[in-house]
């Protein structure tokens, strides 16, 4: 593979498909090498010849992370070099420790107070509720209610944490990233699991909103250094991972254009004065034909790469603005292309809806379909193998989990 020399460089902190997309991204546009820190040597980062990797399992505590940057930006002290999160806890972190980085790092983020609000689902819906964005109907539960509270949604309900990081750090058996319940012993047990593994903030608890993993939506924009909305992507999600942990995360996107959807977000963002990437998690309801928002993530999304694969990369947009401070126009993506990370197999036998089956055979044999994970060039043998073992076990998912 061919590398060059830039003006910059850029760490991405995790292991997953989020950090290799990234990574990718930054290949495909400027032939560079990422270099990668994660907790864990696993993951797609792995053995790849576009990625540097370092591991430490206390990689996203700030003494750690701090001594990692600080050593990456005294050895390219001649370049910039971006600092983005892959997963909450590492933006989080990264927001936290802005005022300590050095000199030559880029930390594309908003505040530290901004972020806190936005992660936090229960402050996300408050913005919303103030400018009038549609959202679920949602109940707010505080520890102190305890079992002493009623509940005004019809079964099955939603559920789960207002505060993720808080709520992954607290592992326990039977943890799942969103709780789908049908009784009302169900949430009374779940909530106890919850707090009893030292859960201390408030749980969301939602009227369910009808229909299968289509009528999800996933919305990708990029605010410049400005605070105004420069690109924006929506991808149709037609299929949905189903396994506890993954529950919700993406496995197959096709993009589509909606500038209502656009506006709205738009407007939300620029209202907050944001900057850097965001990502919004949206389903439509078909009991009043209004998108609903679920969430904000203050990153990119694990998905990334489809706003990448529709031609938009997402390097591009920060080294324009952040190195060459170009004026960027307000963009929105109207190209039709396909993100898949299960085999064509599983695709085709759980997408239910034949036009947007058709539509997936019209992207594929056009050649705008993406898996993000193999790349060409990129596929040493134990990298492949063990891309293909995960690739496979999806098979295997989807026949256990789906229903």
């Amino acid at each position: 593979m061919d590398f060059k020399e830039r003006e910059f460089a850029t760490a991405l902190l995790g292991s997953d498909i989020n950090t290799y997309s990234v990574a990718r991204a930054f290949y495909e546009e400027y032939q560079i090498k990422s270099y990668v820190f994660g907790k864990y040597w696993s993951g797609p980062s792995i053995n790849s010849k576009i990625v540097e990797y370092q591991g430490n399992p206390l990689m996203d505590t700030e003494d750690v992370f701090l001594e990692h940057i600080t050593a990456l930006a005294k050895r390219l002290s001649n370049k910039k070099i971006f600092v983005l999160g892959c997963g909450d806890n590492y933006v989080t972190l990264i927001g936290k420790c802005k005022d300590k980085l050095p000199e030559n790092v880029i930390a594309p983020y908003i505040s530290i107070d901004l972020m806190n609000q936005l992660v936090n689902k229960e402050r996300f819906y408050e913005l919303c509720e103030k400018l009038g964005v549609d959202y679920p109907n949602t109940f707010i539960y505080k520890p102190e209610m305890g079992h002493d509270f009623d509940i005004p949604y019809e079964y099955p309900l939603i559920l789960k944490p207002a505060d993720s990081v808080d709520y992954f750090a607290h592992s326990f058996e039977g943890q799942n990233k969103i709780y789908k319940l049908a009784s009302r012993q169900e949430v009374d047990e779940t909530i106890d699991k919850i707090y009893q593994a030292g859960y201390s903030s408030h749980l969301i608890i939602q009227d369910m909103i009808p229909g299968n993993d289509e009528n999800m939506r996933v919305l990708t924009s990029y605010s410049g250094r400005d605070k105004k909305v420069k690109m924006m992507c929506l991808g149709h999600v037609l299929l949905e991972e189903h396994t506890p942990l993954g529950l919700g995360n993406h496995a197959l996107i096709m993009t589509e254009d909606n500038q209502e959807l656009y506006q709205q977000a738009r407007a939300l963002l620029e209202e907050i004065g944001f900057t850097g990437f965001s990502n919004f998690d949206i389903k439509y309801d078909p009991r009043d034909g209004k998108f609903k928002f679920f969430e904000i993530n203050v990153r990119q999304g694990r998905s990334n790469f489809y706003v990448t694969n529709a031609g938009f990369n997402i390097a591009r947009y920060l080294v324009d603005d952040y190195i060459y401070e170009k004026d960027m126009d307000f963009v929105t993506c109207t190209n039709p292309s396909l993100w898949m990370v299960v085999p064509k197999g599983v695709a085709f036998k759980y997408v239910k809806d034949e036009q947007s089956k058709n539509q997936m055979r019209d992207l594929i044999s056009q050649g705008k379909m993406v898996n993000p994970l193999f790349m060409r060039g990129d596929l040493s043998f134990k990298r492949w193998s063990h891309l293909v073992v995960n690739h496979l076990r999806q098979f295997n998912n989807f026949k256990t989990y789906y229903n």
